[in-house]
């Protein structure tokens, strides 16, 4: 059932959505999705919605994840730091095309599970656990920056954590749109493009900081 699922998934969100890589439809094809969502939720586990895998925790939405994987333009001997990891799906599935991943989760449960459920993946991954928003500073720089869910400003400290030349990519949230954003370093220097509109959840810890209105 799971390798139509798969199959069904990959012709019917990830080619239509204008995915045109063939190592994402590839590493989307080979990993059981259904392995990282909870029981209870399996019938969800290759449906066009965000699965919840925790309080206020998703997976995302199989088409925002690939348009995000190929808008990262990750090439086979990058290094890439996979952060809000969750259960461990989308390094899995990232792990098949980059040379690394740097797993990073902060849910103690959740690493818990990610590391059973990553042990025998193909490709290198390290899970790690610490704070999203700081990144990991050990092993940095990284040739990509995957952002699991929405965000709400600029992630600065994941930002200083890119390599010349390096991408950065996230859903974020301005006003009442919802965006993906190419972030690229170039010449020491961040730039940012918008690039397709994806309502994924917010990811806890990357909410504006509410200031004082006088």
């Amino acid at each position: 059932m799971s390798e139509s699922a798969r199959f069904n998934m990959v012709e019917a969100q990830i080619r239509t959505s204008n995915v045109t890589d063939a190592r994402i439809h590839a590493a989307m094809g080979a990993v059981a999705r259904e392995r990282f969502v909870p029981s209870a939720s399996r019938a969800l586990a290759y449906a066009d919605v965000p699965v919840a895998i925790a309080q206020g925790r998703y997976l995302l939405d199989p088409r925002s994840f690939a348009k995000l994987a190929q808008l990262a333009q990750i090439r086979a001997e990058d290094r890439v730091l996979d952060v809000a990891c969750g259960t461990g799906y989308s390094s899995a599935v990232l792990a098949r095309i980059a040379r690394e991943v740097f797993a990073l989760e902060q849910d103690a449960d959740l690493v818990r599970i990610a590391s059973e459920l990553l042990a025998n993946v193909v490709g290198k991954v390290e899970l790690v656990q610490g704070g999203l928003v700081e990144g990991v500073k050990a092993q940095a720089p990284f040739d990509v920056i995957f952002v699991n869910g929405a965000i709400e400003q600029a992630p600065e400290t994941l930002l200083g954590q890119l390599a010349e030349g390096g991408r950065l990519v996230t859903v974020m949230r301005e006003g009442g749109q919802a965006r993906a954003w190419l972030f690229v370093k170039q010449n020491g220097q961040v730039g940012r493009r918008p690039d397709f509109d994806a309502d994924v959840p917010l990811l806890a810890g990357f909410k504006k900081a509410m200031g004082f209105v006088f």
